[in-house]
């Protein structure tokens, strides 16, 4: 055999389909599917175990509290101001609970809110990097304290500095109350703004300096409008610890069924159901707390999608 032959058997030989090489490919290929589809069902799985505990909160709550709506009467109920339940007669209106709830809630919001966003804007465009480390670190420490120790410091400091700053007889009441929810809700608003305004691109900041804007313009007018929708989030989650709260409110409040007033004793929504469900007989007195519970839960949803539909509509412009 000669050269020639030699050589175009070997180009023969090299043409041919290596399909041994082909099968780890598609194999690998296969496994990969197989992984992905699994963890898409994971994650469908979740989903439809999240959305199915929310629907097994609300159709309790709706069973649970609609008894004693029907009961009392949707309007005396709603507008009803006087709560007795362990009266001879017992009375259940709610009204002194939910404008205690709406003015405690407003009033933290108009404290936290701006102090938060402030915040938020100097640790993410203006503060040194240790500086931001070191002011990071205790909003994530704020954040990690529990409710009680909020509660404990704001009954043995914050209460009494209210008795002698105003000559009251009694320094727990609204104030306390709207004054913690405002530090109780710093870190959430804080973390989520920062990082919101944290992710606009520089290069909308690098245009806008450019163009001959100061810095401090730049933040407010650029960066603050970009991350928005991310602002309006943290005041959402904001507005949701701040109404959801009970324990720190219970041990500043008074937790005294009065119509809303700032230096005197009053009662929350979540403190009713908490201050009472533990001894409620079974009957009207339980129900009616599940009732408040319901009408709370629905309070919450409702102001949830009241934002998230401004938000929707910024977002269209």
């Amino acid at each position: 055999m000669d050269s020639d032959a030699i050589v175009t058997a070997v180009n023969a030989a090299e043409s041919l389909p290596n399909t041994s090489a082909g099968k780890p490919e598609r194999n690998s290929y296969q496994v990969c599917k197989a992984i992905e589809g699994l963890i898409h069902l994971i994650f469908l799985l979740c989903g439809i175990v999240a959305v199915a505990f929310v629907l097994l909160i609300s159709i309790y709550l709706i069973v649970s509290g609609l008894p004693a709506i029907r009961e009392i009467g949707l309007v005396k109920f709603l507008f009803g101001p006087v709560w007795d339940s362990n009266a001879a007669e017992p009375q259940f209106g709610i009204l002194s609970f939910i404008l205690t709830s709406v003015y405690g809630t407003a009033g933290a919001i108009v404290l936290g809110v701006p102090v938060g966003f402030m915040t938020a804007v100097f640790l993410a465009k203006m503060a040194p990097p240790r500086l931001k480390a070191v002011v990071g670190a205790a909003v994530n420490l704020l954040a990690g304290i529990p409710s009680v120790v909020y509660g404990l410091v704001g009954m043995l400091v914050l209460v009494p500095a209210i008795r002698r700053i105003f000559h009251i007889p009694d320094g727990s009441g609204l104030l306390a109350a709207i004054i913690v929810l405002a530090v109780m809700i710093l870190p959430s608003i804080i973390s989520v703004s920062m990082t919101a305004l944290e992710a606009v691109p520089r290069e909308y900041e690098d245009a806008s300096l450019a163009l001959g804007a100061t810095a401090t313009e730049t933040w407010f007018r650029v960066s603050v409008p970009a991350a928005r929708s991310g602002i309006a989030a943290a005041v959402v989650l904001g507005v949701g610890r701040a109404i959801g709260e009970a324990m720190a409110v219970m041990m500043v409040s008074g937790n005294v069924p009065n119509m809303p007033s700032l230096f005197q004793s009053v009662r929350f929504l979540t403190t009713a159901v908490a201050s009472e469900m533990g001894y409620a007989a079974a009957g009207l007195q339980r129900q009616a707390l599940f009732s408040i519970a319901l009408v709370l839960f629905l309070f919450i949803m409702l102001i949830n999608a009241a934002l998230n539909f401004f938000l929707k509509r910024s977002k269209e412009k």
